[in-house]
């Protein structure tokens, strides 16, 4: 049985964090950079995402530590987590690769 498509905030969290552990902030920041401002987390919702995450075993707390008094949690990807990213990434690429073809944008018959 294939995975169920992941959300797109999920895609980008799993892909920020796949650069190496990060913080909430960080992760954000990170989030809107890789889709060029047309995602925009709200620490709610991020926050949230990754309590998710969590419970799936693809996100784990890699360390936290005290910055002007307030607790820094910072995440990294599990193995699980980067199996199940690279997972999408081939599906995505798969029907990608067909709509690029039904376009005429690549080699093929037309």
């Amino acid at each position: 049985m294939t995975a169920k498509p992941m959300q797109e905030p999920t895609f980008l969290i799993l892909t920020a964090l796949a650069a190496g552990p990060q913080h909430g902030y960080g992760i954000m920041a990170d989030v809107a950079e890789i889709s060029g401002s047309r995602v925009r987390l709200r620490a709610g919702t991020l926050y949230a995402a990754l309590d998710r995450l969590r419970c799936e075993g693809w996100v784990d707390v890699d360390r936290e530590e005290i910055v002007e008094s307030r607790l820094r949690r910072y995440y990294r990807l599990t193995t699980a987590g980067r199996d199940r990213l690279a997972g999408e990434v081939a599906r995505v690429r798969t029907t990608t690769a067909v709509a690029a073809q039904r376009l005429g944008l690549v080699g093929g018959p037309a």
